[in-house]
């Protein structure tokens, strides 16, 4: 057996040292991304904030979310766009629920472009129902906004 063991991607808290990096990705993933302050405030405010990294591939992805009252609300999730249809998007799932559970949060929210299919699959295979409509929830192009589906999912 000459084969060798490689490490996988690894889950560390967001610094505002990442900032740069965590940006390039978001400005490649949307065409509305997060904005440096929206990341500042975040950081500021102690939401959870988690990334994913690759020892070759170096940022995979990350997520973002606010601890309410028994429950957690998922504000951003992102993978690279080269890292995509890889299963990070269910590793960074798998860790914020997690997250929820050491917590003793009992359920998840968060919203998704109403035009955003892979996403809602995604989250539809995790268990997620689509419980809601934010009707122009998301800046869109030409000045018109998109609605957000409203998802939430019960951990036991």
């Amino acid at each position: 057996m000459s084969a060798l063991l490689r490490p996988g991607p690894t889950l560390r808290a967001m610094q505002y040292g990442d900032l740069d990096r965590v940006l390039g990705i978001e400005r490649q993933a949307y065409g509305f991304p997060w904005t440096r302050g929206n990341f500042i405030d975040s950081l500021a405010a102690g939401y959870v904030a988690e990334l994913l990294e690759g020892p070759d591939t170096g940022l995979i992805g990350y997520y973002v979310a606010m601890a309410g009252v028994d429950e957690m609300h998922l504000l951003n999730l992102t993978v690279a766009p080269a890292q995509q249809r890889r299963g990070h998007a269910r590793t960074l799932l798998d860790a914020l629920e997690r997250r929820c559970r050491e917590r003793g949060l009992g359920m998840l929210w968060l919203e998704v472009r109403a035009g955003n299919e892979r996403a809602r699959q995604v989250y539809l295979r995790r268990g997620f129902a689509e419980v809601g409509l934010r009707r122009g929830y998301y800046p869109a192009a030409k000045a018109t906004r998109e609605d957000a589906v409203v998802m939430s999912r019960a951990l036991t």
